[in-house]
């Protein structure tokens, strides 16, 4: 009876980009107890994994990964000559720190946090340094961002209404610009039916072929 040998049977492979072959070249050369000659065959391993990857020769610090990748692949046990510092298990364990996470909080989610921070930025300066330009391309910017998420542009009234909110009760911002702004805006929601309009054509070209064929007929019976 044939022995069934399984992958879910066989220990778990380090770096399974290399292959169970690699590995189990990796692990012959524990079994090697010269050094010198587990030295040579530790740099013909390295040779057969290049080739597996040739793209990344032109890479830097080529050779340093492929005996590093060797040196894991041996689970940190192999003791060779190498020409790179051996790295350890503590070294490619090390967990990397923490990142903090961002706790500002927006009042309009539909706005975004960056259009807060804007409103922000123009209420901390004076009534001369910030431009009616600004003020104009922030409401339209808000109104766009709101039909985005609502499916409805807010009027004057609400976006001066929510840049106040945003920029607090000692606020500089001269809103003057934005009450003179279009606020009638309407989105034609019915959708565009191509069959609609060929049936239509269709049915425009019916009158003139009937018409032709009648013409037709009546020439053909005198």
């Amino acid at each position: 009876m044939m022995k069934k040998n399984y992958n879910y049977t066989r220990r778990k492979l380090y770096l399974p980009e290399y292959g169970r072959h690699i590995h189990e070249m990796v692990d012959s050369l524990l079994e090697i107890e010269d050094r010198q000659e587990r030295t040579r065959q530790a740099k013909a391993v390295i040779a057969v994994m290049g080739n597996l990857k040739p793209l990344l020769r032109d890479t830097a610090d080529f050779k340093h990964k492929l005996w590093d990748h060797l040196f894991i692949m041996s689970d940190f046990q192999l003791d060779v000559d190498s020409p790179y510092p051996q790295p350890s298990r503590q070294d490619l364990t090390v967990r990397p720190q923490k990142l903090r996470y961002p706790q500002s909080r927006f009042i309009f989610k539909h706005y975004g946090k960056y259009t807060q921070q804007f409103v922000r930025t123009i209420a901390s300066k004076s009534r001369r340094n910030h431009s009616t330009n600004e003020i104009i391309d922030l409401a339209r910017y808000m109104r766009s961002k709101s039909y985005e998420y609502n499916n409805e542009h807010p009027n004057n009234e609400a976006i001066m209404r929510d840049i106040r909110i945003m920029a607090g009760d000692s606020s500089n911002i001269d809103l003057s610009a934005i009450s003179t702004m279009r606020s009638d805006y309407r989105q034609n929601n019915t959708p565009r039916n191509p069959k609609s309009r060929k049936q239509q054509a269709h049915n425009n070209r019916k009158p003139q072929r009937t018409a032709q064929k009648n013409q037709a007929r009546h020439n053909a019976n005198k």
